[in-house]
């Protein structure tokens, strides 16, 4: 698998994985309905080192994104976002962009990475634990999950 940076020409393939995931109302409190346009606004705003992880044929498995969560005295603590086409979980691509990201936010100069709301149903939050992630707190009955009504959302970080 191959993690790099992103170019224009990768939203086309990010945008059906993106979309699905985020329609799917389960692990992103952004709006299920979100336009092509508005997602990539989202997902690659100036400011984000965006990567995608691909296969040996170039096939876009996953992408993920960092920035600075604040600005000014606080600009030191980054923020990521990553999704792995549902069509490809299992691989350990969710893994492989996260120990890329932040190892990248470290080279940034970043000191800590902050997920400000990480539904606490999201099976990623293992992963996150996995890597020196903690849950700082959890928002009580914050998203509504299609599945399982009002959930928490977690504020987890990490020391780089």
């Amino acid at each position: 698998m191959l993690i790099r940076e992103a170019v224009a020409d990768d939203w086309p393939r990010i945008w059906p994985f993106w979309h699905r995931i985020v329609a799917a109302a389960e692990t992103y409190a952004w709006a299920p309905d979100a336009s092509e346009e508005e997602a990539r606004v989202l997902w690659t705003a100036p400011g984000k080192r965006v990567y995608v992880a691909e296969d040996d044929t170039g096939a876009v498995l996953g992408s993920a994104y960092v920035t600075a969560n604040y600005g000014g005295p606080a600009a030191g603590v980054a923020n990521a976002a990553f999704m792995v086409d549902p069509d490809h979980s299992g691989r350990g691509v969710g893994r492989a962009l996260a120990e890329h990201v932040l190892v990248a936010a470290k080279g940034d100069g970043f000191r800590a990475m902050v997920f400000n709301a990480v539904v606490e149903t999201n099976p990623a939050v293992r992963l996150w634990t996995s890597l020196g992630f903690t849950v700082l707190g959890t928002v009580p009955d914050a998203f509504e999950h299609p599945r399982h009504g009002r959930v928490g959302l977690h504020i987890m970080h990490r020391a780089l």
